[in-house]
């Protein structure tokens, strides 16, 4: 057990290079038993190391013994835990669904899979902002592949802009850690934020400029405006088991931003203190609006899902920028909730548009559904879901997001904006869903490539995920605010986390 915080890494890590090696490289019947073996696993291991961090508390894990802020650390708390535990459960569900030869159309998919699902892990769980840079790469490198899964031009030219503007990122990236550690002499995180509350002069605007970098970086990752223009056509364009898994992608981002920015560069940093606010109102309710914008401008399903990924981004910025414990917790809640639901719609828009011929998802006349009741049934929880409307658990999230805006200046942009984006995505579905479900042309046709047993399963599990958010509630708002407490308390995620230190 004491090995337990390196399992989310270690598993896919070692699944993914056993699917390069013979025999699992040439069969790929091997490759699904191993990889439905390994998600499984992760998934497991995961949900007891967040069962170990709720008993005994924040587990330190030193590689090679290298104590802190010299050596690699991964740092298992309430936070990264409960991300790490959403991305194996939705790595599993995604991987059930891709089992129905959503994996046969190009090399590699599987191993890339894991890789991917290493990447994300190890994001969350590191301790060392270096080592985040690292992790950064290894999810972008295994996206790069996977979001050209299955060829064509639409995809292979998302895939071009991507993996360029992603490039640029991990370049400042590099630079604003460049920065950090010839200010500081150090990139342990723990470290950084007890040491960046005495720089001065200089230092301090050499470290702000560092700061300012990483907001840039981080903001690419997580679709702030102006740098969402990547998303919509990237995650519209990919395959279904893609999309779905590349929901939790902007929460990488977004967890870094809380992470860097509270912790490091929060209320104790001195000079540099909060220096994130300022610019996260502004780019937070504007990317809100944008997404809004999108939302109504959707063309089809898929578009109208990435778009409202972009919505989600917002508000969880939004969050980001309230800088309280009650905002960090409403948006620990809404990111688990967000990533469910939009990943359960990417893969049903996948089924919508298998059954509706030439006009895929798009919201246009087609012919009608071969599975009408079980699609519409799942398209109303998701449309419920996605729009936050009760008795789902989007309505829980966005109510606690507005309870978390105290000051009337506060109330007066977040209470509309989120209202408004909410009813932008009910006029959305509204319009779709009657178009799809009422509006046809013909008859169905029996030689459609109907929704499989697995795909079935996969979709239901993200489904049944969000009315359990409602049912066990309580206890989950309550461990989403107790992982904000930790994040917000200085001498928990940062003295705590290093040997000797005191506060």
């Amino acid at each position: 057990m004491q090995h337990l915080s390196i399992f989310p890494i270690l598993i896919p890590l070692l699944c993914g290079a056993l699917m390069l090696l013979p025999p699992f490289s040439k069969t790929l019947q091997r490759q699904r038993i191993l990889s439905v073996i390994g998600t499984f696993a992760l998934l497991i291991s995961s949900a007891f190391l967040l069962h170990q961090v709720m008993m005994k508390g924040v587990h330190l894990y030193a590689l090679g013994d290298w104590q802190p802020p010299f050596g690699i650390a991964l740092v298992a708390d309430p936070v990264s835990t409960l991300l790490v535990t959403l991305a194996s459960f939705l790595g599993f569900a995604v991987m059930l669904y891709a089992l129905n030869d959503h994996d046969k159309g190009g090399a590699y998919f599987h191993p890339l899979f894991m890789f991917q699902l290493m990447g994300i892990n190890g994001a969350f769980l590191t301790g060392d902002i270096f080592n985040l840079f690292v992790f950064f790469e290894v999810l972008l490198i295994a996206s790069y592949a996977l979001l050209v899964h299955g060829g064509g031009k639409p995809r292979t030219q998302s895939a071009l802009h991507y993996v360029i503007l992603n490039l640029v990122g991990s370049s400042l990236f590099l630079f604003g850690l460049g920065i950090i550690y010839g200010t500081l002499g150090t990139l342990n995180m723990a470290d950084l934020a007890v040491k960046v509350g005495s720089l001065q002069g200089e230092n301090a605007t050499l470290a702000k400029t560092g700061a300012a970098l990483l907001l840039v970086v981080f903001g690419l990752k997580a679709a702030m405006l102006p740098m969402h223009f990547w998303l919509p056509r990237t995650y519209a364009s990919a395959t279904a088991p893609v999309a779905a898994l590349f929901a939790i992608m902007t929460k990488v981002g977004i967890y870094s931003i809380f992470r860097v920015y509270v912790v490091i560069f929060g209320d104790h940093a001195g000079e540099l203190a909060n220096i994130a606010t300022p610019w996260l109102w502004p780019l937070a309710l504007l990317t809100i609006t944008i997404g809004t914008i999108g939302v109504i401008a959707s063309p089809g399903l898929k578009t109208l899902t990435a778009n409202l990924v972009i919505v989600s981004s917002g508000s969880l910025l939004v969050c980001a920028a309230i800088h309280s414990a009650a905002a960090t917790s409403a948006a620990l809640y809404y990111l688990v909730h967000s990533t469910i639901a939009s990943s359960a719609l990417f893969l049903l828009a996948d089924v919508i548009a298998r059954q509706r011929g030439q006009a895929e998802d798009r919201f246009v006349r087609s012919r009608p559904f071969m599975q009408p009741k079980m699609i519409g049934f799942a398209f109303a929880i998701c449309a419920l879901a996605m729009i936050g409307m009760p008795p789902l658990s989007g309505f829980i999230g966005k109510i606690m997001i507005l309870q978390s805006a105290h000051t009337t200046a506060e109330s007066a942009w977040v209470w509309p904006l989120i209202l408004v984006s909410s009813l932008a995505a009910l006029v959305a579905f509204s319009r779709g869903g009657t178009t799809m479900f009422w509006r046809h042309n013909g008859n169905s046709n029996n030689d459609v490539n109907t929704a499989k047993p697995l795909e079935i399963i996969a979709i239901g599990l993200l489904l049944v995920a969000l009315p359990l958010m409602v049912v066990f509630g309580g206890d989950i708002t309550d461990y989403t605010q107790n992982a904000a407490n930790y994040l917000h308390d200085f001498n928990a995620s940062a003295y705590d986390l290093l040997p000797g230190a005191t506060s």
